[in-house]
């Protein structure tokens, strides 16, 4: 098992680029920092706003359609994403919340706040054989309802790490540089969805490459406001611990609750994966928007990165699990 990860590790050149993003970050931070040569505020809006054209012109709406009357799964997945997961925060912040540091705290929180990965859900449902429109639907649907629910969700548990937000600009900031560009990419795609279809891998790379970009301007803040020297090592293992435990237990609930449901197999898969999924595409951008240039906006992804990386290394090997069950007559 763990020479699978360590090969799957190998093969991810995203996360390797998050590491060099850090790295480079480290080194140079006041080249990617606010005010810094690279001008990253007025690069990252311009990249944001790219990305999410790209994402609007991907969004397929004849597949929305057929998968939306699996109302039962939608309910149960959105759930989780919007309300489970909160409330795991809020649980686990009463408890320990007076351990970790409040940008930490945040951290956490944000990672619990921002809405389902379209593109490894969707994936993953496919290789274990799941519901895919059922899963394309979710997937879709939580990124629509996250650029209203996220900032929502900061707002009212916020305050518990000592930070807050303001609802109002922050929604404006979303509905501009995110739902502005996915609706304009909606309207486009009759004339640019075959396009995007035929360009889609190097779509993909622009999308990684502006998240790469956005990694490393906020470790730039961050690094240059005294990340590692203020907090040390401990608090990125505790980032790291808090995000691999995060998962476990939404992966284990999400199962539970299908079951416990009389789901079928093939929606258990598509709760399990839409409903346990965080997205990092959509998320170190949204928290750009969100928290500006805070300077600890680096420390308040961490959780996400970490979480991201994970859920899908693990996830990869449940998809395999799952695909290897036998064959139903109406499978």
């Amino acid at each position: 098992m763990p020479l699978r990860l360590l090969k799957r590790l190998a093969r991810d050149w995203f996360l390797l680029g998050m590491l060099a993003a850090v790295i480079l970050a480290a080194l140079f931070p006041s080249f990617g920092a606010s005010g810094g040569p690279l001008h990253a505020d007025v690069v990252a809006d311009v990249g944001i706003f790219a990305v999410f054209l790209l994402h609007g012109l991907g969004l397929p709406a004849a597949q929305l359609r057929a998968g939306v009357v699996q109302w039962r799964v939608h309910l149960v997945v959105q759930a989780f994403t919007f309300g489970v997961f909160p409330l795991l925060w809020w649980l686990s912040d009463l408890s320990l919340g007076h351990w970790l540091p409040p940008d930490l705290s945040l951290g956490l929180l944000y990672l619990c706040a921002v809405p389902s990965t379209i593109s490894s859900s969707v994936a993953m449902t496919g290789l274990a054989r799941g519901n895919v429109p059922a899963a394309i639907f979710n997937a879709s649907l939580s990124s629509l309802l996250g650029i209203v629910l996220t900032p929502v969700i900061i707002a009212v548990f916020a305050s518990a790490t000592g930070q807050s937000l303001s609802m109002g600009e922050a929604v404006l900031k979303l509905a501009t540089l995110l739902l502005l560009p996915l609706a304009l990419g909606q309207l486009l795609r009759p004339l640019l969805g075959a396009w995007f279809a035929r360009y889609r891998p190097y779509t993909n790379a622009f999308d990684r490459a502006v998240i790469l970009l956005l990694v490393y301007a906020s470790f730039c803040d961050s690094i240059a406001s005294g990340l590692f020297t203020d907090y040390g090592w401990e608090v990125l293992a505790m980032a790291f611990v808090g995000a691999v435990v995060i998962l476990a237990i939404v992966l284990a609930s999400t199962t539970r609750v299908a079951r416990a449901l009389g789901f079928s197999k093939e929606d258990e898969i598509t709760v399990v994966f839409c409903g346990s999924k965080k997205t990092l595409a959509s998320g170190v951008p949204m928290a750009r928007l969100l928290f500006g240039a805070n300077p600890a906006l680096g420390l308040i992804v961490l959780p996400l990165m970490f979480y991201h990386q994970a859920q899908l290394l693990v996830c990869s090997l449940l998809a395999e699990r799952y695909a290897k069950r036998p064959m139903q007559p109406n499978t």
